[in-house]
This record gives C-alpha cells, sequence and structure tokens, in this order.
C-alpha cells in the first residue's frame, strides 16, 4: 500500500470530505488531514472539540466478503494509534478502553468514528497532541501533557500512525480477527477491572471486565456471577 498524506487548513469534516473522495473512485492509502474542523464528530453524534495544535485525520478501507467485518475496524484503529502513542510517549500507562477509546493515565486523548461508504470504510481518528480541549464532565489528556516532545506536530504524528495503521490493517485481512482481539486484549485493562456500562436505551450495567468474545463483544460478569455480552454502548472503568 502506498500511502499518500493530504493536508488541508480546514474544513468541517474530514470524514465528510473522505466520503466525497470514496465516491470518485479515492484509493486505500489515502489519508486527509485538517490543521482544523469546524463541525467534526465523535460516536454517537457528539461533537468533538477540533483546536489547532491537534490531529484531525480521515482514511479510506476496501472492504470485501473474505475480510473480516467492516465493524471490526474500530479494534484495527484502535491498536494502529496505540502504537503511534507508544512510539513517542515513554509512558506505561496507555490502555485500550472498548469498544475503541485509547486512554493514557486513565484519560482520554483520541476518539476514533467509522462510517460505512459503499464498499469502503472511512475511518476518522482525532488525537490531542498539542491541547487537551475543556470538555464539559470530562477530563482528557494531550501527548504534549503526558510527556512527548515539546515540537512534536500533528503531521508528525501522522507519518507515525498512518504507518501503524497499514501494520495493523495488514494483520487483520493476513491473520483474521482473532489476532487482532488477541493484540487488543494484551492492551486493555486488565480482566477483573470494574467497569459500568451504559446502553443505547439507558441501561445501566456494573460488573467485571470478562474479555472478548470471538466477534469482539465486551463480556462483562455481572455481580451474581452472570456472564453476558455487550454489543454497543459506553464503557466507564471503576
Amino acid at each position: 500500500m502506498t500511502i499518500r498524506i493530504e493536508t488541508v487548513a480546514e474544513t468541517a469534516s474530514t470524514n465528510a470530505d473522505m466520503k466525497a473522495r470514496a465516491r470518485d473512485g479515492a484509493e486505500e492509502g489515502l489519508w486527509l488531514r485538517a490543521e482544523k474542523q469546524s463541525g467534526g464528530i465523535g460516536r454517537l453524534g457528539r461533537r468533538w472539540e477540533s483546536p489547532k495544535g491537534n490531529l484531525y485525520c480521515s482514511t479510506i478501507v476496501s472492504c470485501r466478503h473474505e475480510y473480516p467485518a467492516p465493524s471490526t475496524l474500530s479494534f484495527v484503529t484502535a491498536l494502529a494509534v496505540h502504537k503511534a502513542i507508544g512510539a513517542h510517549l515513554s509512558h506505561k500507562e496507555i490502555w485500550l478502553k472498548w469498544p475503541n477509546d485509547i486512554l493514557v493515565s486513565g484519560l482520554k486523548i483520541c476518539g476514533i468514528l467509522l462510517e460505512r461508504s459503499g464498499d469502503a470504510v472511512i475511518v476518522g481518528i482525532g488525537v490531542n497532541v498539542a491541547i487537551a480541549p475543556e470538555i464539559d464532565g470530562r477530563i482528557v489528556t494531550s501527548l504534549h501533557k503526558e510527556g512527548s516532545k515539546s515540537d512534536l506536530t500533528a503531521a508528525a504524528f501522522l507519518e507515525t500512525l498512518a504507518q501503524c495503521f497499514a501494520d495493523m490493517l495488514d494483520l487483520w485481512r493476513v491473520s483474521g480477527l482473532e489476532a487482532i482481539l488477541s493484540a487488543w486484549q494484551q492492551r486493555a485493562h486488565p480482566l477483573g477491572t470494574r467497569l459500568s456500562t451504559s446502553g443505547v436505551n439507558g441501561e445501566r450495567l456494573d460488573g467485571e471486565y470478562a474479555g472478548l468474545s470471538d466477534d469482539g463483544a465486551l463480556r462483562l460478569r455481572k455481580p451474581d456471577g452472570t456472564l453476558i455480552e455487550i454489543h454497543a454502548g459506553d464503557v466507564d472503568v471503576g
């Protein structure tokens, strides 16, 4: 795969732009980065703050029936971001949290959004490189705050990330979902970690992290010992 990175000064959403490019025949390996976004969104339609200095980018992934389910690209993306962050931080507390969060020192540092576009998936990634924006009800962090080199830029971080993503994408296609989920679980919070989940209907469930199912669902052991699988929702640790 040939990696190509294009940068624009500002756009509403790199995902929306990449969708248009996909319809026009854009090929895998293309990355679009915006120095600033005016209309970025995260999971469940949440607004994603986009101050200049952080990374806002999207890429395109071609999907075929012989590949794992397109939705599992969330694990591929999280692993790629984890690896890229590890290349710029000596920090030991870099964890993955289901379904697609990356935490450093227990704080969120990245947002991931997958959107289907025909036979492709648009993968949107936002990483706090220089700035940890103020968000109501949530404390986040940034690479600079966690000890990366002070001159690390979003553009430089994307160069690392794009190669990490290509490597993980290759693993996903060649070795399958089992290899991806195994790698993900090795970088996630330990088995037995206390979790609280909130589903789309607002139902709250508490329990202990019991790993992932074969298709990537979260396995939660409730206080009475019952083991259940969560396929969608938000998760809080502790």
